[in-house]
């Protein structure tokens, strides 16, 4: 195991005078030209008995729980959490549903889902579709923030790809059924900045291709208190149309009210298009980062990856990143069933939920079967530059 400094080196976010203080760490193809070996572990083969849907009807993709600052699901009261994922009328093309989503909230008690309806009231978002996000709960106040992405233009015509990220607040309601009430403070906090981000909307609008500036996912550091949202991103001014990065933004006071955009924290400029929602975790004093990531989407001119979650190691969250494994990989779909799941979100407790896409052994059926629903959970074993599935 490489021996990484803990969490007690963390450095400041900005240097004095506002100056952003860090470079991206760079993921770079494997020395050995592989991302998989032969210790790289895979996840289980998703079969029908082992989902179901959550509403008639609905399709569900990613989540994320309503958490507590230092990332945990909350405990809303008698074993109940609530979580957001994206959701849309259930399509014969699963691909529709992107240009329809809408944040879903959901109860989870044990391992039974809730549906709850839209989470926020029709009208109040001001993109034509919501995308991933986070959410923070204040137990103190009852209030959540939902950090988004907001894609698009409420009322337009033709769908377009531009994403901003938002903030807005709500009230925990109590009543027969848990929601949220009071939906108020709506404001876009964290704006594209060109020296780090290329324009969202300058891909080709077809999946695989569309440029990042999306995910935003609440990171309070526990060496200091500060306050970070990590993003999906573009790297600007790249040569390569493969050029996902992880972006980052950093609050410039308690109020979490005024963001300062920061470069970013990984580059995978000439290897991949899309590092998709980011987001860290602190364990045992070191500081992990995760993305999923698909294989269509590496380049092709070079060695590609199987769909699954990725990740690095560090002992502070600006720098020294060391990628998981020696490759990044922590887990890939099976063989027989690579494109099974998607959309890992790892929690402090180290499972992690995703999402049933194109579920079944290859051989076994004809067609895409989108699952469009929770897949059963996975728990993560990390020690320092290693991690796998538990088990």
């Amino acid at each position: 195991m490489t021996d990484i400094p803990n969490i007690k080196g963390a450095a400041p976010a900005v240097q004095p005078g506002g100056s952003p203080g860090h470079a991206a760490t760079r993921w770079v193809t494997p020395p050995s030209g592989q991302f998989e070996t032969a210790g790289t572990s895979v996840a289980p083969v998703i079969g029908k008995a082992d989902f179901a849907r959550v509403a008639a009807g609905l399709d569900i993709w990613d989540a994320w729980p309503v958490q507590l600052a230092d990332g945990s699901p909350a405990d809303i009261g008698n074993g109940i959490s609530l979580w957001m994922a994206l959701g849309a009328p259930q399509f014969d093309d699963p691909d529709e549903r992107h240009g329809h989503a809408r944040i879903h909230l959901l109860q989870r008690r044990g391992g039974q889902w809730t549906h709850l309806g839209p989470a926020m009231p029709d009208g109040f978002s001001p993109g034509s579709r919501e995308w991933s996000g986070s959410a923070v709960l204040d137990p103190a106040t009852g209030v959540v923030t939902l950090y988004f992405t907001a894609t698009g233009q409420r009322g337009e015509a033709e769908l377009t790809f531009r994403q901003r990220l938002f903030r807005a607040r709500a009230d925990i309601a109590q009543g027969q059924m848990i929601g949220l009430s009071g939906w108020r403070d709506l404001e876009e906090i964290v704006a594209c900045d060109p020296r780090f981000y290329m324009p969202s909307d300058g891909g080709e609008g077809t999946i695989g291709t569309i440029k990042a500036f999306r995910d935003p996912a609440y990171f309070r550091d526990p060496a200091d208190g500060q306050s970070y949202l990590l993003f999906a991103a573009s790297a600007a001014g790249s040569q390569s149309s493969f050029n996902g990065v992880v972006g980052l933004a950093a609050a410039c006071d308690a109020t979490l009210d005024r963001w300062q955009v920061l470069p970013p924290v990984i580059s995978a400029d000439g290897l991949n298009n899309e590092l998709e929602r980011p987001h860290a975790i602190v364990h045992e004093g070191l500081y992990y980062l995760f993305w999923s990531t698909q294989r269509h989407v590496f380049n092709p001119d070079g060695p590609t990856g199987p769909t699954g979650l990725y990740g690095m190691v560090s002992g502070s969250l600006l720098e020294g990143w060391q990628p998981l494994n020696g490759t990044g990989l922590v887990f890939a779909n099976p063989a027989a069933a690579p494109a099974q799941a998607y959309s890992w979100l790892v929690t402090p407790d180290l499972a992690v939920t995703s999402f049933v896409d194109d579920w079944g052994e290859a051989g076994a059926r004809s067609g895409r079967r989108f699952g469009a629903s929770f897949a059963p959970d996975i728990q993560l074993q990390l020690e320092g530059t290693r991690a796998q599935i538990s088990g």
